[in-house]
């Protein structure tokens, strides 16, 4: 060999060993086990949790009106006053009926006078007549008796026994009516009986006269606060026509229409927290207190209503709306995996069974493995694994392949809207 071609044997053999090294390492590569993403088995601390938009409720709505037709003469209040039981809130002009009160009570005095005057003075008088009428019939009848001894001894003639008798009969007739008129003025008599009555009609009256005076001022029904106001003074006003709106206060309670899908996973006593759209960093608890006993037909949402636990936040109000979220289910030690790593997932419930793919020997292994809690992108596994067990990830591993596990930590996502969320700690 020349020394001219040595240089070109040497490039052909450089080449030829590079084109060999270049088969090799793709032939390597493609014979290497491919990098699967496993998550550790390992015991943590997993809770689920419900998340919704819910709204502040308002225990009781009034429309408060007035009774009667009139002019309004003070409206006491203004929107988002608090105010009292028995609080005037509307009054309307009085002049009128307060005159018919007064009339009406001094018709009750005159009738409690004459009943009084009854009661002292005129049994009085009808008992002294009484007794005039009677000593006037004992005389009567005295005359008459010597009337007759003597017309029988013919000192009298017919005509003077006749006056005597016209006269007795009289006296016993005045005696009957003065009787009378004693038992009328007794207690259970006639005449005590319309003084009486007088008296009772009177009150009656003035009863009625001081109910419409009261009606003609508007008072809250019971603590609470103004929502609306729909009068001013001057305004003419009719019976049955809302004017003020009011808010009668009571527990607060928060309300939240959840979809019936979550219903299982709701209980009694739950606790929640929440947070105003409009103050989000100034979160409370709250604890379910209330499911509806029925489902919306239309939205195929069920009414969970919530108690504010602890001190009211000041900033509530009436329809606010509020961001819930319930624990409603936790595993102090749990071995969870991702939703994602299950072969045959299914719709959770306890005692639910599907197959995992575990890294053994370098290997992707089927295991079968029962589920617990679930929450939004994980599951509980009760039992098909142990501590250390390395789960693949990797939807596109079959059972049996050849895999490099890299081990990577249980990541969560935080649910929006109404869904689940999920969160763990080791």
């Amino acid at each position: 060999m020349s020394v001219a071609s040595r240089p070109v044997w040497r490039r052909r053999v450089l080449w030829v060993a590079l084109a060999c090294l270049a088969v090799g390492v793709l032939a390597w590569m493609r014979l290497r086990p491919p990098v699967v993403d496993a998550v550790p088995a390992e015991a943590r601390a997993l809770v689920r949790t419900l998340q919704f938009t819910g709204r502040v409720k308002t225990p009781a709505r009034v429309e408060v009106g007035v009774t009667v037709t009139g002019r309004v003469a003070r409206v006491a209040v203004d929107e988002g006053d608090a105010v009292e039981a028995g609080q005037p809130l509307i009054e309307l002009e009085t002049d009128e009926a307060r005159a018919a009160a007064e009339q009406a009570r001094a018709s009750l005095a005159q009738a409690e006078a004459r009943r009084e005057s009854q009661a002292t003075l005129a049994l009085s008088s009808a008992e002294a007549a009484l007794g005039q009428a009677e000593a006037t019939l004992r005389a009567a009848e005295r005359e008459l008796t010597r009337t007759q001894e003597l017309v029988a001894q013919q000192f009298y003639s017919q005509s003077r026994l006749d006056e005597a008798r016209r006269a007795a009969d009289v006296a016993r007739a005045q005696r009957d009516a003065a009787r009378a008129q004693v038992q009328a003025n007794q207690r259970s008599g006639a005449e005590r009986g319309a003084a009486v009555a007088q008296v009772a009609t009177a009150r009656a009256a003035l009863a009625a006269a001081e109910a419409r005076l009261a009606q003609l001022v508007v008072r809250a029904p019971a603590a609470g606060r103004v929502l609306l106001r729909n009068v001013e003074p001057g305004q003419i006003v009719q019976a049955g026509k809302g004017l003020l709106t009011l808010s009668v206060q009571g527990p607060t309670e928060l309300v939240a229409p959840v979809d019936e899908r979550f219903l299982g996973q709701l209980r009694d006593g739950q606790v929640a927290r929440v947070r105003a759209d409009a103050y989000p960093e100034a979160p409370f608890d709250a604890r379910l207190v209330r499911l509806a006993p029925s489902v919306d037909a239309q939205s195929g949402a069920v009414e969970v209503t919530f108690a504010v636990q602890g001190a009211l936040p000041a900033f509530l109000r009436e329809d606010m709306t509020l961001s819930i979220e319930v624990r409603t289910g936790a595993r102090e030690a749990a071995r969870a995996v991702p939703l994602k790593a299950l072969r045959e997932p299914a719709a959770g419930s306890s005692g639910e069974r599907a197959t995992v793919l575990v890294a053994e020997d370098g290997r992707a292994v089927a295991r079968e493995v029962v589920l617990g809690l679930r929450t939004l992108d994980a599951v509980e596994v009760r039992s098909g694994l142990k501590d250390g067990d390395l789960v693949l990830l990797d939807a596109a591993i079959v059972p049996g392949q050849r895999v490099r596990a890299r081990p990577v930590p249980l990541t969560t996502r935080a649910g929006a809207g109404q869904a689940m969320s999920s969160s763990f700690s080791r």
